[in-house]
């Protein structure tokens, strides 16, 4: 297998824990010295999962596959809150949880499902006046974030071990899963965050078909002649 990475390439990749998304765009960028890479929707830097890259020409397709259904499978912890609705942030808030039951969260994950109106975290990197908001958020400046429509097709709890909730999500573009997991311990009247997220399917390209990212810099380092990556 070759790589034309000029005619265009559409790479999946999984991306490693605490990278950003442009991070893994960046590494690839220079390692194979090109000017056209980008990424069809970003991951959080503390999830991990499928990442669709594409180069050359290939980039003019990436508003298409930004626009494809996601899904997820990731870890909601009950009972502690942070700013960033994830572990980037230290816990800010402590709940009592010994009154909510299996049939609460149950119950909870249905109340998602279908059209909605989400606000999205404060740490997220939607633009607001020209300027990323996590980059506010992390200077302790609040921004009044809008609320936006998304579409949760399927929200199934795999097992349930208190204070964690392990599940499984399928959404459409522009979900926040972070947002999910703040709103689901405000529904059971208690704080929660999100512990683990990891992408797997995009559209039709799933998770199982991807490179890891050392292994993708050594296989097309090897089919370019590069043999030092």
């Amino acid at each position: 297998m070759t790589f034309d990475f000029e005619a265009g390439e559409v790479l999946l990749i999984d991306k490693p824990y605490e990278w950003s998304s442009f991070d893994v765009v960046r590494k690839i960028r220079n390692t194979f010295k090109m000017k056209k890479v980008g990424h069809a929707g970003t991951l959080d830097p503390l999830a991990t999962g499928l990442l669709i890259l594409c180069t050359g020409k290939k980039t003019k397709e990436i508003e298409t596959y930004q626009g494809q259904e996601k899904e997820y499978e990731g870890l909601i912890c009950l009972g502690k809150t942070t700013p960033s609705c994830d572990l980037e942030t230290e816990f800010d808030q402590e709940f009592d949880i010994s009154h909510i039951t299996e049939d609460d969260i149950y119950r909870v994950a249905s109340e998602f499902l279908g059209q909605q109106m989400q606000v999205p975290p404060c740490f997220s990197a939607i633009k607001v006046n020209g300027k990323r908001v996590y980059k506010l958020a992390r200077k302790g400046i609040n921004v009044e974030m809008k609320e936006r429509e998304v579409f949760i097709k399927s929200f199934e709890i795999k097992k349930i071990d208190f204070p964690n909730i392990e599940f499984n999500i399928v959404c459409s573009k522009g979900t926040y899963i972070r947002s999910i997991a703040r709103d689901f311990g405000e529904k059971l009247g208690a704080g929660s965050h999100l512990a683990l997220l990891r992408r797997t399917r995009i559209g039709g390209f799933t998770i199982d078909k991807s490179y890891k990212l050392e292994d993708f810099l050594k296989l097309a380092g090897k089919k370019q002649g590069n043999e030092g990556l």
